[in-house]
């Protein structure tokens, strides 16, 4: 017959070592500034290079225009939130 003993020292030290695992792995404020920086620029680098783009567009039309402009921000937009949404995914 197992001694209750040493069925309950098994359990406080199973629980004791994942506790410990828990604590090592949980992330630090590093880890987190660094993840939020990424999809901070997973956003907004597409926005921008949209905006760009566009702007240059717009300029080898002779006519005043935003269209290029505010298409291309949009679509930034657009592929930035899918980049964020797949990047948490993974």
């Amino acid at each position: 017959m197992a001694d209750p003993d040493d069925e309950l020292r098994k359990r406080v030290e199973a629980q004791a070592a994942r506790m410990r695992q828990a604590d090592r792995e949980r992330p630090n404020l590093l880890a987190q500034t660094v993840y939020v920086g990424t999809l901070g620029l997973l956003f907004v680098l597409p926005t921008v290079a949209g905006a760009y783009l566009g702007l240059w567009l717009d300029r080898l039309s002779e006519a005043y225009s935003l269209r290029w402009t505010l298409s291309l921000i949009i679509a930034g937009v657009i592929v930035g939130a899918v980049n964020v949404y797949l990047f948490i995914q993974e």
